[in-house]
């Protein structure tokens, strides 16, 4: 049973490190769970700015039902970072509904989300716990500049751009390649999901800031087409991504495609771990911690609508980080008031886009956005 209010579920990890990070600098004690003790009592001593100071326990938990039950008993928020999600997040989702939990994940994978709306929101919001999956860089800001631009009423159509400088950690080269063979990417037409041409290639976008050309993916889909789905302001949205390196965006389908060639045949389990052996070929070391002169994040939204159009640009830096202070500080804000919508919800839903933008300020994340209406 945790002694501490927030569980921090794959603490060792590049993001459950961070996480920990800035639940330290809210002051919020924290449980670092995983499934191996030893690294997780490494990755804290080596990898936590100021660990020494913060008030944490590391506990070593399996990955099933009943270990998670035990460890979510008491605590009022999880932190989830272990995916892939579609794979491993029921059994924790399960533990939080179970013990009257609020759970926050960092996933961008699609058919997680579509699985949180319809399988498990409802008994959330019953319970009046909040279900958020998503909660990161990749996704909040770029939802933040997709709410600013929705000030402007009569606008029903979101084309959004994110894109980040350096490369995946372990774990998102995981879920890339796991999604991209076993689930489908859609876009939200009419409110209504719609499949991504699974044989387009990269994607040529004009992004602010820069004359060359933008090399993109649908990466699944993303999370906000989930989102939206059931917000009457919005009937369409489609979101493309990418890192500014123009050779590692090249080589991406590439790698992609060869994996889902050689494991499409395969049993689920075997394809699984035919996955994670690719994966592991490709990204099989920690990313070095951020450097914010090369870590850059940029997340472009063009609105628009019959009459009317707005574009918001925000300018960031450190991807891993602002995801990492999402997540605390979303757990910091439980700890002290319900979210504004129980249940399924993103974290703007849940939170506020303007607070989550100050937030992100005050770190010196991102740089205030640059919103042009009617243009």
């Amino acid at each position: 049973m945790a002694d501490k209010p927030v569980v921090v579920y794959g603490a060792s990890g590049y993001t459950g490190r961070l996480i920990c990070e800035y639940l330290r600098e809210y002051h919020v004690p924290f449980i670092a769970a995983g499934r191996n003790g030893t690294k997780l009592k490494a990755a804290m001593e080596a990898n936590v700015a100021g660990i020494e100071t913060a008030d944490y326990e590391i506990v070593e938990v399996g990955h099933d039902a009943e270990a998670l039950q035990n460890l979510f008993a008491g605590a009022e928020v999880v932190c989830n970072t272990v995916g892939p999600f579609a794979k491993l997040g029921p059994a924790v989702v399960e533990a939080c509904l179970a013990t009257g939990t609020h759970y926050l994940d960092t996933t961008g994978e699609q058919d997680w989300l579509v699985t949180c709306d319809e399988k498990y929101g409802g008994d959330f919001a019953k319970a009046g716990l909040l279900l958020a999956p998503g909660v990161a860089q990749m996704y909040t800001t770029g939802e933040i500049a997709a709410e600013l631009c929705l000030e402007t009423p009569g606008l029903d159509t979101l084309d959004i751009a994110v894109f980040w400088g350096g490369s995946p950690t372990i774990a998102s080269t995981l879920t890339i390649l796991v999604n991209a063979a076993l689930a489908g990417a859609y876009h939200l037409e009419q409110n209504r999901y719609v499949p991504w041409d699974p044989d387009a290639g990269l994607y040529q976008l004009v992004i602010p800031g820069q004359h060359e050309l933008a090399l993109a993916l649908p990466w699944g889909g993303t999370s906000h087409p989930v989102w939206y789905k059931r917000d009457p302001r919005v009937a369409n949205v489609k979101v493309l991504g990418g890192v500014f390196n123009r050779p590692l965006m090249l080589g991406v389908p590439q790698i992609v495609a060869q994996a889902v060639e050689a494991t499409k045949d395969l049993p689920p389990d075997e394809q699984y771990a035919a996955l994670t052996a690719t994966a592991a070929q490709v990204m099989n070391q920690m990313p070095p911690r951020e450097n914010p002169r090369i870590n850059k994040s940029l997340d472009s939204v063009h609105a628009s609508g019959p009459l009317g159009r707005a574009h918001c640009v925000i300018h960031g830096n450190s991807n891993y980080k602002q995801t990492g202070l999402l997540q605390a500080y979303a757990a910091y804000s439980l700890l002290q008031r319900p979210p504004r919508r129980p249940g399924f919800a993103s974290g703007c839903q849940a939170f506020g886009h303007r607070e989550l933008l100050g937030v992100l300020s005050s770190f010196g994340l991102v740089r205030e956005p640059v919103v042009t209406i009617g243009s």
